[in-house]
């Protein structure tokens, strides 16, 4: 007879798969075991579980009745882990035998797992996320940062310092990838100065694997070992160490692992040497020469572009590719400097640096940007490399962001959505007739939701800001005045990204005697919580966080306005779910997508934007708020403050006036009227499950049955 397995044993294989992440059912269990202990271990489940024998365990389930909703969710786990009655089954057959690979520099999976720093991490996340709901046969490569993106604190100048703590992958849900020879997979990359190496660990996310390669083995010198320490940390030479590791590293691990892919997925350029890989591969295997090669591997491949800010494109010098590429290059039956034209819009430009982005839309036949505008810009920035075509026939297309519903969206607000929408409506969150439901929700009851929410992020908020001050030494006297600070009744208008120049954090703080006044307004005022890094190495972008994070100690601010540190995903999702207004006021045209403003819609905030990335196409005067009409100045000065005078007319006519007007129960019926056409109208659009359909409909299959098509021209 099979023995049974007890909760510990159940909660330990849930632990191990991050299914339990997007499960609130399940997340909720882990937190009645030990809230305390949950907080502290950073809602880590596998350290929770390291606490608690068997025993411990089932005496604490029969204190909270735990035990059948831990078998309801392991039961579910099964069944979803099981199910083969998938929209991906049904759409994305071909791949079932041989996978797209979806590679990426980061991913935003948790924030007890810190390989991610932001939006292109998160934005990764949920890819797989909604891949594994919709059964899409897909693997993904990444690398594993034992120290990952920095933990942030802010000194008494409001300074921003850096931290890093090292994860021991014990202590995550990882196990060493088995390859088909039935051994950890370890494989390695030459270069002119000898070998690198790595080992493979797996995470599952639902039903795809992810393989992160590390390079912290004894087979490597210590310059090597400390390669995947941190993300984006070091110099040039450290940054295209990491990219071969990823790219080449990340090819050949899988074809340790026995998976040849059908199609390479590029998340931007960092992952861009994998084509070069397989050509190398296919020159050898199949007997192809380099350009018959490179014509069939293209036309495998996607590539992802993300950011129409130049110093987000990586570029390396003749010196860096001869060192690093110069083995692969043999191979491939090039000189160095032929590879090097790879990588080059002029190939015969020797002065002309090798680009990855470049690398990456000459070794793939569909690429796309991230917004129908960042579509509209990539072409024209990348318009050289075809010069003989018009800026319209540029083949580089756009698929808009979008983010995983049920990672984001509030415990509360599900509850409201299962009341309204159609049954299982989450399976089918891709499709606009799903949304119209939401217009029953009645005015009174989606309010009450919100402001539960709202209530439950000033909490947050308070106790992290009194942790901050305890920490930094303050008086018990400042220590209690922040347990008063901000209201809950009051117009709460959140602000949270990194803190880069372009962003322009620092915009609503250009008129700072008109902002004291409308923060201040006895009968209409409004509160702002801030959040967000700025990169280690750029300190104008600490200088603008440095103006923000003081504001709260200028007297007219104390209360009103907040920074809170240490940006993670856990603090994320406390914002976008609990405030009223999300602002956003990118310089335009610089801002790709954004993903942050589509969780807030998801839990009922609105957005306050310019015309920028996914709002440019979202915002139909009625849904939110439009900073601008959508036209840019020629002179940037000029630009700024006339958004900057946008920015200030709309909070103070439209905005605080619609927030504050209430019928004779104190509900803003005019304001909830809005709330209600954003989900409806924007939910469906916006999210991650429409999102991967759209690449699996628009790239997978395409590239995946056109391995005889030509790849498209490029010089």
């Amino acid at each position: 007879m099979t023995k049974q397995k007890s909760i510990h044993d159940k909660l330990t294989e849930l632990a191990g798969n991050l299914w339990w992440s997007w499960q609130p059912e399940v997340t909720s269990i882990f937190r009645e075991i030990d809230h305390d202990l949950w907080d502290e271990l950073s809602h880590n489940p596998i350290l929770l579980l390291r606490e608690y024998s068997p025993d411990r365990l089932e005496e604490r389930a029969r204190q909270e009745v735990l035990h059948s909703r831990i078998n309801g969710a392991y039961r579910r786990w099964q069944e979803y882990m099981d199910s083969s009655d998938t929209w991906g089954d049904t759409h994305a057959g071909v791949l079932g035998h041989r996978p797209a690979a979806y590679f990426s520099a980061e991913f935003g999976l948790h924030e007890s797992l810190r390989v991610y720093s932001g939006g292109l991490g998160v934005l990764a996340g949920d890819h797989l996320k909604s891949a594994s709901d919709l059964g899409i046969p897909l693997v993904a490569v990444g690398l594993f940062y034992h120290e990952g993106y920095f933990s942030q604190k802010v000194d008494e100048h409001g300074w921003q310092q850096e931290q890093y703590t090292f994860a021991e992958p014990s202590d995550l849900p990882m196990t060493e990838a088995i390859g088909a020879d039935g051994k950890p997979v370890k494989i390695a990359v030459e270069t002119r100065h000898g070998s690198i190496f790595a080992r493979v660990w797996r995470l599952n996310v639902g039903r795809v694997p992810l393989y992160l390669l590390d390079t912290n083995i004894p087979e490597n010198s210590d310059e090597d070992r400390k390669l995947t320490a941190r993300l984006y940390g070091g110099d040039h030479r450290t940054r295209i160490r990491q990219e071969i590791m990823l790219g080449i590293g990340g090819v050949r691990a899988l074809t340790a692992l026995g998976i040849n892919p059908r199609v390479i997925h590029m998340n931007e350029g960092h992952s861009a040497f994998a084509p070069l890989e397989i050509i190398r591969m296919r020159i050898k295997n199949d007997g192809l020469s380099f350009d018959d090669a490179l014509r069939e591997t293209a036309a495998s491949g996607v590539f992802t572009t993300h950011t129409p800010v130049p110093a987000g494109h990586d570029r390396f010098d003749h010196s860096l590719i001869e060192e690093h590429l110069g083995p692969l290059a043999d191979e491939l039956g090039l000189g160095v400097d032929a590879c090097m034209g790879l990588g080059r819009v002029d190939p015969h430009n020797h002065s002309e640096s090798f680009c990855m982005t470049v690398l990456a839309f000459k070794t793939s036949r569909r690429a796309n940007a991230v917004s129908n505008l960042h579509g509209v810009v990539s072409r024209r920035m990348w318009h050289s490399l075809w010069p003989y075509r018009s800026e319209e026939e540029i083949p580089i297309g756009h698929i808009t962001n979008g983010v995983h519903v049920s990672t984001w969206l509030a415990h509360q607000m599900r509850v409201l959505y299962d009341k309204v929408l159609p049954a299982n409506w989450h399976l089918k969150s891709g499709e606009p007739e799903v949304w119209a439901g939401f217009e029953r929700v009645t005015p009174a009851e989606l309010w009450e939701t919100h402001q539960s929410l709202k209530n439950r992020l000033i909490v947050f908020a308070r106790e992290s800001l009194v942790k901050q001050a305890q920490r930094l030494k303050r008086s018990e006297a400042d220590s209690q005045a922040l347990e008063n600070v901000l209201d809950p009744r009051t117009l709460t208008i959140g602000f949270a990204r990194r803190f880069a120049p372009y962003k322009r954090a620092d915009l609503i703080i250009r008129d700072i005697d008109r902002l004291a006044r409308l923060a201040d307004d006895p009968e209409r005022p409004v509160q702002f919580i801030f959040a967000g890094k700025a990169h280690p190495a750029d300190d104008h972008g600490k200088s603008i966080l440095q103006r923000i994070a003081r504001l709260e100690h200028d007297d007219r601010f104390f209360g009103r306005i907040v920074f809170l540190e240490d940006y993670d995903m856990n603090l994320t999702r406390h914002l976008v779910q609990g405030v009223d207004v999300w602002l956003n006021n990118p310089r335009r045209p610089l801002e790709a997508s954004g993903t942050s403003g589509q969780k807030v819609v998801l839990n009922g905030g609105l957005n306050f934007s310019i015309l920028d990335g996914w709002w440019a196409e979202a915002f139909d005067g009625e849904n939110g708020f439009a900073i601008g009409t959508g036209q840019t100045h020629a002179n940037q000065d000029i630009q700024d403050q006339r958004d900057a005078d946008s920015l200030m007319d709309v909070l103070e006519h439209e905005i605080i006036p619609l927030y504050y007007d209430r019928d004779d129960d104190d509900l803003p019926l005019g304001w909830i009227s809005r709330m209600k056409r954003a989900v409806r109208t924007l939910g469906w659009r916006f999210n991650a499950d429409r999102m991967v359909m759209d690449y699996v409909k628009e790239c997978y299959i395409p590239a995946a049955g056109s391995l005889s098509c030509e790849m498209t021209t490029m010089p």
